[in-house]
């Protein structure tokens, strides 16, 4: 466990946390909605500090990322967790295991910033990606890693669902290079199917770009929930009114979890 970043006290051993844009109150003993996120005696916990449950070599352009890097590898790392439910997770074994299983241990393989560095190096990854699960919710030690692969001239990427807070994401930015961020669809999709608001995806984007993050834009498309030609028009709208030389990856939809 490590101390969690971007958090303030709150009277009787109450926090808020700042990370992503639920903003939960937790109380003394609970959990946030990431299921990763505890309050202990007063102060948050990141679970899931160096507890790496996935890490794979693969092709930048698997994240998917395909003006970053190209023909380049990266060095792909995971949590358990997520601060979304999506019904149709393709990761939902690993995302949704706390949530699903809270009376078990955090599983994962300890691991250090200075150990997932060094297996990029030894692998001649070019960069780090912070995948698989929301890299959001394991911020921290994504944070320390990313510092870290910095110094040593690996570039940093997070495949992110972006429902992240402007403190993260101005904090994470110094040291990211690279963003894939889904944007899943309007306010009834995020309602509906992930248990979250459209809104602050919105906003991530933007500021990410704003930031000098290189960004990219998902959306997978699941027949009759985010299909529409509304639907379509709304989000490439978006895209280009935060700039039309933004990438748009419109991937196929493979029926999983909650939605087969």
């Amino acid at each position: 466990m490590k101390e969690a970043m971007l958090y303030e006290k709150l009277e009787g051993k109450r926090v808020r946390c700042f990370l992503c844009s639920h903003h939960c109150h937790i109380s003394e003993g609970k959990r946030g909605i990431c299921a990763v996120r505890e309050n202990i005696n007063g102060v948050l916990f990141s679970l899931v500090y160096g507890k790496i449950i996935a890490s794979h070599v693969d092709p930048i352009e698997k994240k998917p990322l395909f003006h970053f890097l190209p023909a380049s590898y990266s060095f792909s790392i995971a949590t358990v967790g997520c601060n979304l439910r999506c019904q149709h997770c393709q990761n939902y074994e690993i995302s949704q295991f706390p949530r699903e299983r809270p009376e078990v241990p955090i599983p994962g393989e300890d691991m250090t910033p200075e150990a997932v560095v060094n297996l990029a190096e030894r692998y001649g990854c070019k960069s780090i990606s912070y995948t698989y699960t929301e890299p959001t919710i394991f911020f921290e030690f994504a944070y320390d890693c990313a510092r870290l692969a910095q110094e040593r001239g690996i570039k940093n990427v997070f495949v992110s669902n972006g429902f992240m807070t402007p403190e993260s994401a101005r904090a994470i930015a110094p040291y990211l290079d690279g963003n894939n961020i889904d944007l899943k669809g309007g306010e009834k999709f995020y309602k509906e199917i992930c248990g979250a608001r459209a809104a602050p995806v919105r906003e991530t984007i933007r500021l990410m770009k704003e930031l000098g993050v290189w960004v990219e834009v998902t959306t997978l498309i699941i027949p009759g929930h985010n299909d529409s030609e509304e639907d379509l028009r709304n989000i490439a709208e978006f895209v280009k009114s935060v700039d039309p030389a933004i990438p748009w990856h419109v991937t196929q939809f493979y029926p999983t979890y909650k939605l087969t």
